[in-house]
């Protein structure tokens, strides 16, 4: 018990020569670090929950369609990389002004990168219709793919807009540790798309049968609303990142250096790891159907265990943030190690009942028996990774949340972009280890993304990082 109170306490989480003032009680610290952790962690989990009811939906269709979905995720995540890589900026400027209490060059960071986001995206758009059909092909699609891949995608990539611009504005508000708008926002929207998945997939209540078309038109729809939703939290008066018609927009070039300097090194690293799920997701499509099938089950267990981890470090990269802006860099230590501890706690938890329910759970999606027996030995290999995975998001989240994008980036350079697919090849293709040789090159990669990380961290240069 003691060694747990230790672990657990704040008192040790900050070494004496780091100390700059009184070390906030742990009662006291992790209360604060829920109250914002909490809403976010609701919201990834809801937004994992609705992505699990949607591919279940659309498995009701066929195994090939749920391929088909899944085969459009990682070209759908390089059109969005730009856009995750700005609001990293969004996120670590708007929460140091938060800390130095200067909320008017907060507002300006919202209103500034929703300019840059406006241009970006509608190229975005454009590009992602015109080149549905050949990305499709790239990611692997086969001719029972082909066609409902591509549909879902076109559809996807023409309602970009309000994806990017609602994520904009929900990592600002992240930043001031509003993470209650934000868990609405997405929450709202992923209901409104199963709503519209339940229509449009298989055709009810006089809606046209639309099959994986229906579940992107869905999704957009959701998007729509989320924007709505997003866009009225900042047009309320009461809101600290209030913005309007009367405000200055005119270009704001120190304002866009800012941004660009912390979401330069952030876009460098959405690149590098888009490319290497891709190419990783390429490698496990050759597989086949069935396997990929397969794999993509798995991957909605992975991605409900991420979820807690990026909950947290939404948490994480507020709080440190804003202590830095408060000059306390002891307690933005402390802060980003009281979320490595939750997630540890958490994914332990998650790990054991992963294992213990591999058969159940991809009974969800499929009742094709090769496949979940496929899944489930799959599953048993992530139980294994979920506490490395856990534990690393979460560093990533304290450091991003300091501005120290620069070496996340060269991280997920070294760890997503070679090491995964790398492994991958080695394990499927040399070595003839099918499937699980695929998650063993995961492992592989969240082991190494964990050890550089922890080394960063512990070294406590990020500290010193200007914004």
């Amino acid at each position: 018990m003691n060694i747990l109170k230790k672990f657990f306490s704040t008192q040790n989480l900050v070494k004496e020569n780091m100390r700059l003032g009184e070390i906030t009680p742990s009662r006291e610290a992790y209360k604060t670090a829920l109250l914002i952790a909490l809403p976010a962690v609701l919201e990834m989990i809801s937004m994992s929950v609705i992505s699990m009811a949607d591919t279940a939906m659309v498995g009701k269709i066929g195994h090939h369609v749920v391929a088909a979905v899944g085969l459009t995720n990682q070209p759908r995540m390089i059109f969005l990389a730009v856009f995750f890589a700005l609001n990293v900026g969004v996120t670590a400027i708007v929460s140091r002004r938060k800390g130095e209490g200067d909320r008017e060059a907060a507002r300006l960071c919202l209103r500034q990168a929703l300019l840059i986001e406006l241009v970006l995206v509608v190229i975005m758009s454009f590009l992602a219709v015109i080149l549905a059909h050949d990305m499709m092909l790239l990611a692997g699609a086969e001719a029972d793919t082909i066609g409902p891949a591509t549909d879902y995608f076109r559809i996807i990539g023409a309602g970009l807009v309000f994806n990017a611009l609602s994520m904009t504005i929900c990592g600002a508000q992240r930043g001031v540790g509003n993470t209650r708008v934000t868990m609405m926002v997405n929450i709202t929207a992923n209901v409104v798309n199963v709503f519209f998945n339940f229509l449009l997939i298989e055709g009810r209540f006089g809606f046209p049968r639309m099959e994986a078309a229906g579940a992107a038109l869905a999704t957009v729809i959701g998007y729509a609303v989320g924007f709505c939703l997003a866009l009225y939290s900042v047009l309320n008066k009461e809101s600290y990142l209030k913005i309007s018609r009367r405000d200055n927009w005119k270009i704001n070039i120190p304002m866009m250096k800012g941004i660009a300097a912390i979401g330069g090194n952030s876009i460098f690293e959405q690149v590098a790891m888009r490319i290497g799920f891709f190419a990783y997701t390429r490698i496990v499509a050759d597989l086949g159907t069935d396997k990929f099938a397969a794999h993509q089950i798995a991957m909605q267990l992975m991605n409900l265990s991420f979820t807690f981890a990026d909950g947290i470090a939404v948490a994480t990269t507020a709080l440190v943030g804003q202590n830095l802006g408060k000059k306390r860099h002891d307690l933005s230590i402390m802060y980003g190690k009281i979320g490595q501890r939750m997630a540890l706690v958490i994914a332990i938890i998650i790990g054991a009942v992963s294992i213990s329910g591999r058969y159940i759970f991809p009974t969800i999606f499929t009742d094709n028996v090769s496949v979940i027996a496929t899944t489930a030995g799959i599953i048993s290999i992530l139980g294994l990774i979920q506490p490395v995975q856990t534990s690393q998001i979460v560093m990533a989240g304290s450091l991003r949340g300091a501005g120290d994008t620069k070496f996340v980036a060269l991280t997920m350079l070294v760890t997503v972009a070679l090491i995964r697919p790398g492994f991958c090849l080695l394990f499927v293709n040399v070595l003839g280890m099918g499937l699980p040789g695929a998650w063993f090159a995961i492992m592989a990669d969240q082991i190494v993304r964990l050890v550089m990380l922890y080394w960063r961290f512990s070294s406590g240069k990020w500290v010193n990082i200007k914004v």
